[in-house]
């Protein structure tokens, strides 16, 4: 399985290419209405153009904002793609400067200048992870919490009490869920039980 990236925060990238000046903005967004969100909030209203990308998950956009069709939205989007980065969103904003560029020309630049902040931008892997409940007894709770929440990648929640003991919400990465499980069936002698959310 691929390990896709996001970023930490927000990156910023600006350079000149033959008098017009180019600025990349990418960050870190959650779902298409946060890329909305951060597309607007990021686009210079005074610009000739905001040109832009988002991809999240299989989900992406792009668009040259008045540049000849493929010439930035789709350069941009490639440079997101050639990083393994997901959940991210790229405005690059270009102030013209009197000298046309071509279209090869626009393809470099817009593609060049969102490539340049995404390198230099700090990134994170991005883990799948699976939610579910622990259910013990009282006798098993303080070890249990411990255990799991020793456990790298692994959070011990909000827990509820019942006559017979505790439930606990427990996220994990999803390639260790099964491991999770078996510590916690081994540490209560498989009095406790695991439920994963589907």
């Amino acid at each position: 399985m691929d390990v896709r990236f996001t970023l930490v925060e927000l990156a910023l990238r600006q350079q000149e290419i033959k008098k017009s000046r180019f600025m990349a903005v990418a960050g870190p967004v959650a779902d298409e209405a946060a890329a909305k969100d951060f597309i607007a909030a990021q686009s210079d209203p005074g610009a000739n153009h905001n040109c832009w990308a988002w991809r999240v998950g299989q989900n992406y956009r792009f668009s040259d904002d008045g540049e000849p069709g493929g010439t930035a939205g789709k350069p941009i989007l490639a440079a997101i793609d050639g990083q393994g980065l997901d959940r991210v969103a790229v405005v690059v904003t270009r102030w013209f400067g009197g000298i046309l560029l071509g279209s090869g020309g626009l393809i470099r630049a817009y593609g060049g200048t969102a490539a340049l902040c995404l390198r230099e931008a700090e990134k994170v892997a991005l883990i799948a992870t699976v939610s579910g409940t622990v259910t013990c007894g009282f006798s098993e709770l303080a070890l249990v919490q411990a255990r799991l929440g020793a456990l790298p990648g692994v959070q011990v929640g909000i827990q509820a009490f019942t006559d017979n003991g505790a439930i606990l919400t427990v996220t994990a990465p999803k390639s260790d869920a099964g491991g999770v499980e078996r510590l916690l069936m081994d540490l209560t002698s498989g009095r406790s039980t695991m439920r994963w959310s589907q």
